[in-house]
């Protein structure tokens, strides 16, 4: 069902306790949400009182659901090891680090081209590694646009 669509039917049966999420963890927000369908919600269908919150997984119309949903629990805070970032959304970087952590996104192709929306470009390369530890370095990533290959 298309995600305004179920949230309108959920308000109907008198539910108002709402959410979305990006089902596949790219930490993208549903500004309209009639461009986004609905793969998963919580909790699944049966009875429950209206006073439940009902969380929703959605992806664009055009992008076929996950077989799990990425986003459900949101992007994991990172304690003090780097975690592995590699095919996540350069978004998820920024939610996953401390908000003191100074990060550096660059074009992994020879384009150089500019990352500006960072939920579309997925981590190809970074620096400190994967498992490092997490001392208040800098931190860099390399992407490519979803859909792309990492050179």
């Amino acid at each position: 069902m298309g995600l305004q669509s179920a949230q309108d039917a959920a308000q109907k049966a008198g539910f108002f306790l709402l959410a979305s999420h990006d089902a596949l963890g790219r930490s993208r927000n549903q500004i309209d949400d009639r461009n986004w369908k609905v793969c998963t919600q919580t909790p699944g269908p049966g009875e429950q009182p209206t006073s439940t919150k009902i969380d929703m997984g959605a992806v664009k119309l055009d992008e076929t659901c996950p077989a799990q949903d990425q986003g459900a629990s949101g992007p994991t805070k990172a304690s003090a090891t780097m975690p592995d970032f590699k095919g996540k959304a350069v978004s998820v970087v920024h939610d996953s680090l401390d908000k003191a952590t100074s990060i550096s996104a660059k074009d992994a192709t020879a384009q150089n081209r500019v990352i500006v929306v960072q939920s579309n470009w997925q981590v190809c390369s970074q620096d400190p590694a994967p498992g490092a530890a997490l001392t208040g370095q800098p931190v860099t990533v390399k992407a490519v646009k979803f859909g792309e290959a990492c050179p």
